[in-house]
Formats: structure tokens, sequence, C-alpha cells
């Protein structure tokens, strides 16, 4: 429950947040409680967070799925410096800097704040060598990728990975992470695109002038890929099935949210995975493995085999709305970051 008081930036017992009231409205700037640690928990003042197409969804109306009561601080990526930790945390300590995907869904306070207390098993320590910007807008993104590429389909070297959306979100962490696994990296994407798609070191396939049959019989001599992660739904989901390796393929969606046809994936002898990231946050269940994902995004970055793709905009908590209105237009390259901490 969001307790609102007076509008007062001196009382160290209150912070700023930025409210999605009721649906369909727009976010508001207000005072609210600062939480406190519990058991488990950290508190972190919260330098910055992003905005998601499902954030954007829950301040609409439309993203049910979520459980997400109104009102409430939306946001689930975070990072920021900690503050203080709970009772029974070791893995942290105050000033440590921390990222995660820790709130905004399932009644948990999300990062349009000042201030977030969160579970600790959901958090790992940032990379050394990004900034408070570039963490912001990782974690989702991240651990969709590896959930679906590494803990579903077990790529390792030698495969031939499709990524549908290569300069997506999801996409582009799909296509960095297999490529630090060694496998042969193919990705869909506009001929806009291509230039970033082969700078992250993926083969481009221009979806719009390439039918299937053509490249997968160009890539693979019509067996098909190794691995498919469709991070688009609908249709190209369907085009995936036809284009896995008979028998040993794999298929993973993060968005195999409608009804399909398996029989082109039964065909071929294939399987299919489906990624739902929020079920930690949710359910309680699995929270600490989300934390070791986020422990293996700091490696690669740090490694210099990760980077986040940040749209270079700039917004405060004050103007977080700005970033959603884009977001809802689909106008964004890259993550939209809000900059909390002035």
């Amino acid at each position: 429950m969001i307790r609102k008081t007076p509008m007062n930036t001196e009382n160290k017992t209150t912070m700023q947040a930025m409210i999605a009231e009721t649906a369909n409205e727009p976010l508001k700037l207000t005072d609210i409680e600062r939480p406190v640690a519990g058991e488990g928990q950290v508190l972190i003042k919260i330098i910055a967070s992003s905005v998601s197409p499902l954030d954007n969804k829950i301040r609409t109306g439309k993203g049910a799925h979520a459980h997400q009561p109104l009102p409430a601080v939306l946001g689930m990526d975070v990072t920021g410096i900690v503050e203080a930790a709970g009772a029974g945390v070791t893995a942290f300590k105050a000033r440590d800097e921390v990222y995660g995907l820790a709130g905004g869904i399932g009644g948990l306070q999300g990062s349009l704040a000042q201030y977030g207390v969160f579970d600790a098993d959901l958090l790992a320590v940032k990379p050394s060598n990004l900034s408070f910007r570039q963490a912001a807008a990782m974690p989702l993104n991240f651990i969709t990728a590896w959930e679906g590429l590494v803990d579903r389909a077990q790529v390792h070297a030698g495969q031939k990975v499709l990524v549908h959306g290569g300069a997506g979100g999801v996409g582009h962490n799909v296509v960095q992470i297999a490529r630090t696994f060694g496998a042969d990296v193919y990705a869909t994407g506009s001929a806009g695109q291509q230039q970033y798609i082969e700078s992250i070191g993926a083969t481009f396939i221009d979806y719009r002038a390439t039918t299937i049959d053509e490249y997968v019989n160009k890539y693979t001599a019509g067996e098909g890929f190794d691995i498919v992660y469709d991070t688009l739904g609908g249709a190209t989901l369907d085009a995936s099935f036809n284009a896995v390796r008979y028998y040993t393929g794999h298929v993973v969606s993060c968005l195999g949210w409608g009804e399909h046809k398996l029989a082109p994936l039964s065909f071929r002898g294939a399987t299919y995975s489906g990624v739902f990231t929020l079920m930690p946050m949710l359910t309680g269940k699995g929270r600490k493995h989300h934390g070791e994902i986020m422990q293996e995004a700091t490696k690669l970055a740090e490694a210099g085999k990760l980077v986040p793709l940040v749209d270079e905009r700039r917004f405060t908590l004050a103007t977080a709305q700005e970033a959603h209105d884009i977001v809802e237009n689909g106008k964004s390259v890259g993550k939209l970051v809000v900059d909390v901490a002035e």
C-alpha cells in the first residue's frame, strides 16, 4: 500500500516517487513513505531505472499478467547504491553498487522512486566498467535472454543460433551471450539495423528481403538452426518452427503467448521452451537464480563481452512519463533510462 505524505523533500522519512494512480492516466510525482529494509532485503538509493514495454502496459491497464495493483510505483529494472542491509543479508553492504530485476510487479515497489527495498536474492554487484545508466538497461532483457538460451536451450560452442529481432532489447543480449559460448550467430532485422547487428557479431538477415527457406538453405544447407530464439511472437514464432534443425533443434520464445500449430515443429522432431521472466517475483520461487544470472551478466560486461544498447535521450524522475510515451509509440532505439538521482 502506498502512503502519501505532504510534499517535503527535506523529510528523511519520505521520498519522491512517480506513481501510477489509476490505469491509463499519466504518472504523478508524489511524496511517499521511505521504506525500511526487512529480513533478506536491502534498501537502495536508486540512481537509475529503465522503462520496458511491460511497465507501460501496467500503467495503461493492459498488463494483467504482471499482477501489479494500482496505485503503484512502477519500474522493474533498478540500479543504485546500498544504503542498508536487512537481517540475514550477507552478500551486500552499505555503499555497494548493485543492480537487478527486482520490483514493479506482483505488488512489489518499483524503481521510479528515490529509494526502494528489494529482495537481496534478486540483486548482483553492478559491473564496475558500466555506468549506472547502462546497468539500468540490462536486467530484464539479460535475464530473459539467458533463461532461454542457456537454461532452456543449453547453447554451446559450434552451434548455429538464429535470433529473431537481433537489435531488440532481448535480441541483442541473446546475440552477445551466444557469441560468448562460441556459437555461430545469425540475426534477423530491418535494413537499418544491419550495421548494429553485425557490430555485435551476428550475420545479418533482412527478414523483409529473404524468405525462411532461402536463409535456412543458405546458412544451414536446409537442415535448420540448432537454436532459434524468437523475441517477437505471433507469426515469427510460427516461422521459427520451420527454421529449426531436424531432431536436435530447439525453439525458444519469450513471447509465445498466442495459439500456435505445433505440427511443423513435431514433423522436424524438434523441441520448444517458453520463457516467463516474471515468475520469481510473482511466486517467490527461483529468486536466487535471478541474482546468479545477474552475476553472470556482470562477469560478461567486465570482460568486455556484453554491452547494453541504451537510448541516448535523457529523462529525470519528474519526466519519466515522457519515456513511457515514447515506449508506447514504439520509437525508442535501445532501452530508455530514467536518471532518478540527478
